[in-house]
């Protein structure tokens, strides 16, 4: 091979690096807590904010199970493939402080549904549990009038959205007569929700009032209450809009919903995520929260919001 050959090729395959590299784009992930239909909102967010921002590549990114040492694997994983900024609705945020820390050493962490307020992350960006569970206290209130006693189920009871959604209705049904006598959690896994409901309708007759804080819970309900021949004797207060929770709804088996918006957290958060990697930074408020409205769902707007979902999902 002759001299002037080997560096023609030399600087083709320079030329070829240089290309490859300018080629490759920011990515940005948005890391789930579980498998859930819930997460499909947020997933079209993503997808819509990815027609908007031609110069990233946005991911969507499941754990192998709904666990935070799986979620933190993950993204220590993401890093080192070079993702260069992480969303992330933490299954067990107080106990994952340090890992939030490590990846926030490498990459802008930012958080949703779940915040982690003590950690190194930049902002959350997602509902106010807190206020999400007066709402659904209300709902409550407005169900009941002569009070009642009413049992929880939740996935991860230590997760600060299941606490604050908690505390939340706790204090709205202050003083009404309504008690949240005990929540069960579950971990997020579906036929253990489904027993706990199953066993509170059997130990506890006094029970006349369900509620479900996270997304699943709700339809567990249902399926447990149909089964038992009660649909309709006990008031359910749900959480989040599963098509079972919005038929529930609009056939009166459930007083209402309490609804958050997951696919303005996907879209918004790769905009929000995109603009801080270019160096702006004035979507991240002084107090580093991002709130987006819940909203209750009853008989009279079911029909209306759930066009919009569709809408949203087929878009």
């Amino acid at each position: 091979m002759s001299k002037f050959k080997s560096i023609t090729i030399a600087m083709g395959l320079a030329l070829a690096a240089t290309t490859a590299i300018a080629d490759e784009k920011p990515a940005l992930a948005f890391v789930v807590n579980a498998a859930s239909d819930f997460w499909k909102l947020a997933e079209a967010g993503v997808n819509a904010a990815q027609k908007e921002l031609p110069g990233y590549e946005t991911q969507f990114r499941y754990p192998a199970q709904g666990t935070a040492a799986l979620q933190n694997a993950l993204m220590d994983d993401l890093v080192a493939a070079g993702t260069d900024a992480i969303m992330i609705s933490s299954a067990d945020p107080k106990n994952s402080i340090d890992a939030f820390n490590r990846i926030a050493a490498q990459v802008p962490l930012f958080t949703t549904d779940s915040d982690a307020p003590d950690s190194d992350r930049i902002a959350y960006l997602g509902s106010s549990n807190t206020a999400a569970g007066v709402q659904a206290g209300e709902i409550a209130v407005e169900a009941m009038p002569d009070g009642g006693k009413c049992m929880g189920f939740v996935g991860f009871l230590g997760a600060d959205n299941a606490i604050e959604r908690i505390a939340g209705f706790r204090e709205a049904v202050e003083g009404s007569g309504i008690e949240l006598v005990d929540v069960r959690g579950d971990d997020v896994d579906f036929a253990r929700a489904r027993s706990n409901v199953d066993d509170v309708l059997a130990a506890n007759p006094d029970i006349d009032c369900m509620v479900g804080f996270y997304s699943y819970n709700p339809p567990k309900i249902y399926e447990a209450l149909q089964a038992a021949g009660k649909l309709g004797e006990v008031t359910v207060i749900a959480f989040d809009e599963d098509p079972i929770t919005l038929g529930a709804v609009r056939e009166g088996s459930f007083a209402g919903t309490v609804v958050q918006d997951p696919y303005q957290w996907g879209y918004q958060g790769m905009k929000l995520m995109a603009a801080y990697l270019e160096g702006d930074k004035s979507g991240i408020p002084d107090d580093g929260l991002i709130i987006v409205p819940t909203k209750k769902i009853d008989k009279d707007n079911v029909d209306a919001f759930e066009a919009e979902l569709k809408a949203r999902i087929g878009g």
